[in-house]
């Protein structure tokens, strides 16, 4: 795809680990990608690392939780890249602790990013889509869906994102647009460094046990992630939504 008539591609949470690595698998599949992280300094080593590749990307700053700054991204991103037609929801936070323990804030924020941010979002970003009679949305949640202890609020909303997914699924399925879910087992991120961190378990140990519990015998890579996105944003994909794959290495979380 030559960059004129590139698509453009939105990846939130893309400073780092599987939202870096997915934003710099679209932009090889040929997008325009739109990097949004909170803050948009923390954006641009993603979208460098895109453009030394010889691909087109820009670096947005926006708190998908916030309808005004959701909609000034995405009409910005219209704006300068061009009208966006594929969404990856993958902008996430922790707040882990057992549900005695956890606030009202806690709880909050974990809801506030991960199904109030993907919602706003794919609502800014549906229009472009349906105008284009084609489009790609892809949610991600986690093997956490199905429950983990210490994470009663990030497991509710990542099982919420499969719901979200299955419904966008059926309302745009009529306009060219597909939505799918990716559910990460085990994945190498800063994310889950800062589990180990939390319960006090030292990085390599805490790896290497975590793979040891998976049939394939190692830890997830945030490329593992990004392909997957990638075959569900492909041409090929157009008969597949309303899925919720799980990659994690084996059959179980």
């Amino acid at each position: 795809m030559s960059q004129p008539t590139a698509r453009v591609a939105i990846v939130t949470g893309a400073a780092r680990g599987i939202g870096a690595a997915t934003a710099q698998r679209l932009a090889g599949d040929g997008f325009a990608v739109a990097v949004i992280d909170l803050k948009e300094d923390d954006a641009r080593a993603t979208v460098e690392a895109i453009e030394a590749a010889g691909g087109r990307a820009l670096a947005v700053g926006a708190d998908v939780g916030d309808a005004d700054q959701v909609q000034a991204a995405v009409d910005r991103i219209a704006a300068e890249l061009g009208p966006p037609v594929v969404l990856v929801n993958n902008a996430g936070v922790t707040r882990d602790n057992m549900l005695f323990k956890i606030s009202d804030a806690d709880w909050d924020v974990v809801m506030h990013v991960h199904l109030r941010g993907s919602f706003l979002m794919s609502r800014a970003a549906q229009k472009h889509m349906i105008d284009a009679k084609w489009g790609r949305i892809v949610n991600l949640s986690s093997t956490s869906a199905l429950g983990n202890r210490g994470q009663a609020n990030y497991a509710t909303a990542k099982a919420g994102l499969q719901g979200f997914t299955k419904t966008l699924a059926i309302e745009l399925g009529k306009f060219g647009v597909t939505a799918n879910c990716i559910a990460p087992g085990f994945i190498a991120t800063d994310m889950t460094k800062a589990t180990a961190e939390r319960i006090g378990e030292e990085w390599e140990p805490y790896v290497a046990k975590r793979a040891a519990a998976i049939p394939v015998a190692r830890a997830g890579q945030p490329e593992d992630i990004a392909h997957t996105v990638s075959f569900f944003c492909s041409e090929g994909a157009g008969f597949v939504s309303g899925q919720v794959i799980y990659v994690a290495g084996g059959p179980k979380a």
